[in-house]
């Protein structure tokens, strides 16, 4: 039975996950408006629906909201994770996104979240948490979308070995492993959330199709498209302990210390920990049980990446 088509407010549709729900949505053929900040309109594909303002200004959002929708959809994150950008973002802008969607009696809401969440250890995923409870716990059907690693997140050593330096790893390259997603495979399996029932009133893990990739796979896949030898730094895990602990001592004192020492942890997080299904239980990451959609694979996306037919900008994406 053919659905018919859906009335869509996305948000966040100007990073790289809401460009390509924006492009599965179009594709499937759901009439899309976007919110996004003053001035940031131009960033949208040209005839997109376009609102701009603050999702703040809790009279904005409901004046928008009033005329109805059939779903939001959020794949707005806070750019830095630090404590004050994640719980204004990732929760407070939300939480009142949520609320206007509740009082225009919108149906559905799918927010794309983070599979890293699953072992709290920082501040953006307490702030993502407690989001998804209240989206949970709220008289709304939801979708709460929690993606591995991003292509463009798994890209940012390109530039250094072409300049002839070495892959970096932490550890032996081995310690963590992923299902990375593509941007379009994500924005796909997004849209799909506002039909397939199965995907309705459910938390999603999602990666792409596997293998799970490590550290040392990503570098040899890279040296082998650029035709270099192989060359690897490692950095002890140890180094990035001392250097959080440096600042978070002289955070006691420094703000711009306290915020430098949580991007180092951050920074750590994602260096120690797979973007895989966790195993509470067996107290492990499972690949296997990692579920998988669409069939881009990171290693296409480094052979177009090198030849110049896809560009990634990593301004948000330099401390992973």
């Amino acid at each position: 039975m053919t659905q018919s088509p859906k009335r869509v407010l996305l948000l966040g549709a100007t990073g790289t996950a809401g460009a390509g729900a924006l492009r599965a949505l179009h594709a499937a053929g759901h009439g899309v408006t976007c919110i996004t900040r003053p001035g940031r309109a131009g960033a949208l594909p040209k005839g997109t629906r376009v609102i701009e303002g603050a999702l703040s200004d809790a009279a904005f959002l409901a004046q928008t909201m009033a005329p109805g929708f059939d779903a939001v959809i959020s794949c707005l994150a806070s750019r830095s994770g630090a404590p004050e950008d994640a719980w204004r973002i990732d929760h407070a802008a939300h939480m009142g996104a949520l609320h206007a969607a509740l009082t225009a009696e919108i149906p559905h809401f799918i927010q794309l979240s983070a599979i890293c969440v699953q072992k709290p250890m920082l501040e953006f995923q307490r702030a993502k948490l407690a989001f998804e409870a209240a989206l949970t716990a709220a008289p709304i059907t939801h979708s709460i979308i929690r993606p591995t690693a991003f292509f463009k997140s798994l890209s940012g050593q390109v530039a250094r070995l072409k300049a002839g330096k070495p892959f970096l790893v932490f550890g032996d390259g081995m310690v963590t492993a992923c299902k990375p997603i593509s941007d379009d495979d994500l924005g796909r399996y997004i849209a799909a959330g506002l039909t397939d029932e199965s995907l309705q009133n459910r938390i999603l893990p999602i990666g792409g199709p596997g293998p799970a990739i490590t550290p040392m796979d990503q570098g040899a896949a890279l040296f082998e498209r650029l035709n270099l030898a192989p060359k690897y730094k490692r950095v002890p895990v140890g180094m990035m302990d001392a250097i959080i602990g440096g600042l978070s001592l002289t955070g006691r004192i420094s703000p711009k210390a306290r915020a430098k020492a949580e991007l180092a942890r951050i920074g750590r997080y994602y260096a120690t920990e797979s973007m895989l299904l966790w195993d509470a239980e067996a107290q492990r990451y499972d690949a296997e049980a990692t579920p998988e959609y669409g069939s881009d694979t990171l290693f296409d996306f480094y052979d177009d990446l090198i030849s110049g037919r896809a560009k990634i900008d990593l301004a948000d994406h330099a401390v992973f």
